[in-house]
C-alpha cells in the first residue's frame, strides 16, 4: 500500500492513499456499468410494454367482433355495429397512445449493449394495426 503525504502540513496529517483512490475509481466504473445496464433493461421493458398495449388493442378489436357476433340478430342492427365501432376506435387510440409513449421513452434513453427497436418500427406497427382495425370496421358494417 502506497501513501502520499504532504510534508508541508504534518500537523493535519493529510495523506492520500493511492490504493483507496484506485478502488474509488473502480467503484465508479462499476457504478456506471450498472447504470448502463439499467438503461438497457428499461429499453427492453419499454418494448414489452408496447407489445402489451398492442395486445390490449387487439383485445378491443376482439370485443368489437364478439359484439357483432352476439348481437347480430339485434334490432336495430346499427346499434350493435355502433358499439362495435366504439371499441374499434378505442383500439386505434390504444395503438397510437402506445406508440407515442414508446417513442417518448426511447428518446430519453441511450442504448448500450442492446439493439433497441427504432421509433419508425413503432410507427409502422401502429399504422398496420390501425389499418386492420379500420378494415374490421368496414367488414362489420358491411355485414
Amino acid at each position: 500500500m502506497v501513501s502520499i503525504c504532504w510534508p508541508q502540513l504534518p500537523s493535519l496529517a493529510l495523506c492520500k492513499n493511492s490504493a483507496m483512490s484506485t478502488r474509488m475509481s473502480e467503484e465508479n466504473k462499476q457504478s456506471q456499468k450498472r447504470t448502463d445496464w439499467a438503461e438497457d433493461r428499461t429499453i427492453m421493458a419499454n418494448e414489452r410494454t408496447f407489445s402489451s398495449w398492442m395486445g390490449t388493442g387487439l383485445g378491443a378489436i376482439g370485443v368489437a367482433i364478439g359484439l357483432k357476433a352476439v348481437f347480430g340478430a339485434f334490432e336495430p342492427t346499427w346499434a350493435a355495429k355502433l358499439v362495435a365501432t366504439i371499441f374499434l376506435g378505442v383500439a386505434i387510440a390504444i395503438f397510437w397512445s402506445a406508440r407515442n409513449q414508446a417513442c417518448q421513452t426511447f428518446a430519453r434513453l441511450s442504448e448500450r449493449d442492446v439493439e433497441a427497436t427504432s421509433s419508425r418500427n413503432y410507427t409502422r406497427l401502429a399504422t398496420i394495426m390501425t389499418f386492420a382495425a379500420v378494415a374490421t370496421g368496414v367488414i362489420l358494417w358491411s355485414l
